[in-house]
């Protein structure tokens, strides 16, 4: 799907409805010393048999998450599509109409 590079949106900060650019969210680095891991290692660790990790299916996409930022006060936030969707690209695609409107206004 193809995401505009801005939007119009409510700014907190602003406390009014202000172009925003968005951004790609991008995760962090997990973190190798959470709960978590850390009992998953102790798991697999030693002479206790063969440990067993339970089968899970991972979604084949995700919501996409977006960081929007204002253009007036560049305060942050986010902006979630709430639909699942594969493949997001930023940029609006011009579509045949828009481009033979461009060129016959030349």
């Amino acid at each position: 799907m193809h995401v505009p590079k801005t939007t119009k949106d409510y700014c907190k900060k602003c406390n009014k409805h202000t172009e925003h650019k968005l951004k790609i969210f991008k995760t962090g680095a997990p973190r190798a010393l959470a709960e978590g891991n850390r009992k998953n290692a102790e798991k697999k660790r030693g002479y206790k048999g063969k440990y067993q990790f339970p089968a899970t299916i991972k979604k084949q996409n995700k919501k996409p998450t977006f960081i929007s930022e204002c253009g007036v006060c560049k305060a942050k936030h986010y902006y979630v599509i709430p639909k699942r969707m594969k493949k997001v690209e930023i940029g609006a695609k011009e579509s045949k109409q828009t481009k033979q409107a461009k060129s016959k206004a030349k």
